[in-house]
């Protein structure tokens, strides 16, 4: 007979507590293999696949997509055992574990086709019999108790609890519902829709009183929401990646004294050199070398000569901690919210090393693949907004970080050059800086330096 075993939500790493379930990648009755990707979960730092360790068969779900979970509770059960073996693809009898326990491992063999059990074979012949697990809340095992003011005791056809959840808020009985789910299941569009009709029956069922000429519909006091009066208007939790970049961004205001300092510069000198770089032949011929690589190697540079900028403020010792390394991180807006890839040990690189581990971790951030260890540890940001077709900012600083350099787009103006007026390529470029680790004379230096070199790139020659 096989055996059951309970799978939980492991250790993600980087002190991370809870995930939220972005997609099942496997249902119940699925035939699944060792290590095989089981659920799609975001924390506050990446979305990650969760493997299973287990081979056999899904007897239970726990957690509806949306919902977050705390490490170490329950994610699924698997039927493992020599019964469970028998169902793999091949026919073959697999392990029963592969023994990890962390995001990340895998055998590295492709994940096993997977088949859905039929119900009635699963009851019916003695070789696939899978016990079932032990009922438990959130279990997405089929039709669950529901709990609800007024209903009585007995199966509703509701799996995610997040629906049930919903309908306790907001006094609805369950089975007074009709679901559009498959067999008449109870998804949550059902219970949102039946909270909006009773909405609307209680609006029409009320009294019209006399509004007051001084408190129109366009005032700001009628906007905010008063106590039992709902605001129509889309609600967008604050979690996951999103949620993380809040608080961040909350605590550096809070805890940061900030100031900023800009400057515009002639790039066009620089975008000539990346040119020459980019269409060189023969032995010089390598990858392309993107703008924002040239950047990050001027930033390398500049912060060797201010270490002052490459540093923390330790609050509860009332210090302020130079950094030995440059972790340079850039900001990437994605579709779940802005990230902040980290390029290790950054003043060991030239531009064009820079440069691949940027465009490796732009793609990781494109698809949703960057690890937590992608994310963290950065000591200094560079923040290329002028993609967005702006040509200032003053951005907020990447906390505990002390700096960020801000980066326009590179147009065309109008510019004094050697005397005469002439079009050149323009950028405006602004640091903002943790004014408790240094004063505007540093920042300045700072500043201008990466101006220069902008300006002349020949100046890198003296730090390569």
């Amino acid at each position: 007979m096989p055996q059951v075993l309970e799978f939980k939500l492991p250790d993600l790493g980087e002190g991370l507590t809870e995930a939220e379930i972005v997609r099942w990648l496997v249902e119940v009755g699925d035939v699944v293999a060792i290590d095989q990707p089981v659920v799609e979960v975001e924390t506050a730092k990446a979305m990650v696949e969760v493997p299973c360790p287990y081979g056999g068969v899904v007897t239970a779900r726990f957690g509806a997509e949306g919902e977050e979970l705390p490490v170490g509770a329950p994610l699924l059960t698997v039927a493992v055992g020599s019964t469970a073996g028998e169902l793999s693809a091949d026919g073959a009898v697999e392990a029963e574990s592969s023994g990890n326990v962390l995001v990340g491992y895998g055998t590295g063999a492709p994940a096993a086709r997977r088949r859905r059990v039929r119900p009635e074979a699963v009851a019916g012949a003695e070789s696939v019999t899978v016990p079932a697990a032990e009922p438990a809340p959130g279990a997405d095992a089929g039709a669950v108790p529901a709990a609800v003011p007024g209903e009585e005791q007995g199966p509703v056809a509701v799996i995610s609890p997040l629906v049930r959840k919903l309908a306790r808020q907001h006094d609805l009985d369950l089975r007074q519902l009709t679901g559009s789910g498959p067999d008449g299941l109870i998804l949550r569009s059902d219970v949102e829709s039946a909270i909006r009709a009773a909405a609307s029956a209680t609006a029409e069922s009320a009294p019209v009183s006399a509004v007051p000429a001084s408190a129109s519909a366009s005032s700001p006091a009628s906007m905010v929401p008063s106590a039992g009066r709902e605001v129509a208007g889309e609600r967008i939790p604050l979690r996951g990646v999103r949620g993380a970049v809040a608080d961040k961004l909350a605590r550096s205001r809070r805890e940061i004294p900030d100031a900023t300092c800009w400057v515009d510069a002639d790039a066009t000198e620089l975008m000539a050199a990346r040119a020459a770089m980019n269409g060189a032949g023969g032995p010089a011929a390598g990858p392309k070398v993107s703008v924002l690589a040239l950047l990050a190697r001027i930033c390398t540079a500049a912060l060797a000569r201010f270490p002052e900028l490459n540093s923390t403020v330790d609050l509860d010792a009332r210090e302020i901690v130079r950094l030995r390394d440059v972790h340079l991180g850039f900001a990437a807006q994605t579709d779940r919210g802005l990230v902040v890839p980290v390029v290790r040990n950054a003043q060991d690189c030239n531009a064009e090393s820079i440069g691949a581990e940027i465009g490796r971790l732009t793609e990781a951030a494109r698809t949703g693949k960057l690890t937590p260890a992608d994310l963290s540890g950065g000591t200094f940001t560079l923040n290329n907004y002028g993609v967005f077709g702006v040509d200032g900012s003053t951005p907020i600083i990447n906390h505990p970080e002390a700096a960020m350099l801000g980066v326009g787009r590179i147009v065309a103006k109008p510019w004094v050059h050697q005397g005469e007026l002439a079009v050149r390529q323009v950028v405006q470029l602004s640091l903002t800086f943790d004014h408790r680790v240094c004063d505007g004379g540093t920042a300045g230096g700072f500043l201008r330096y990466v101006a220069d070199c902008v300006e002349q790139p020949a100046l890198l020659l003296r730090t390569l």
